[in-house]
């Protein structure tokens, strides 16, 4: 039976969709606000607000584990803005806003972009 079997994995490989998903909430941490595909803003959305959340909480082994995915520059700007900014809010720090489809391939493109 294929009970729970559905995901969108994205026509990638894991380490791939891994790759992908960590450079995309890195740009999106650092600009505030891309335009992607709608699959993969849905996919990053999470990754992307816990780690904003873990950011609220400025220890050194939070610190260190966002180094693991992160540049220490995207790090920085998590704890000194993002994590500030949002101390006070329990979640939902993205917005997703869809937009005309792509033209190529008539994909259905959003912009993700972090609430003020």
């Amino acid at each position: 039976m294929r009970h729970l079997k559905k995901r969108n994995k994205i026509t990638k490989t894991k380490n791939q969709r891994k790759a992908i998903y960590r450079l995309m909430v890195s740009s999106l941490i650092l600009k505030e606000r891309i335009i992607t595909t709608e699959a993969r803003a849905k996919k990053i959305r999470s990754f992307l607000e816990k780690n904003i959340s873990r950011a609220k909480q400025n220890t050194l082994a939070n610190r260190r584990f966002l180094l693991r995915y992160f540049s220490p520059k995207t790090v920085d700007k998590l704890f000194k803005e993002l994590g500030v900014r949002y101390k006070e809010r329990a979640g939902g720090y993205s917005r997703i806003i869809k937009t005309d489809p792509r033209k190529n391939d008539s994909a259905k493109m959003v912009i993700i972009e972090l609430v003020k």
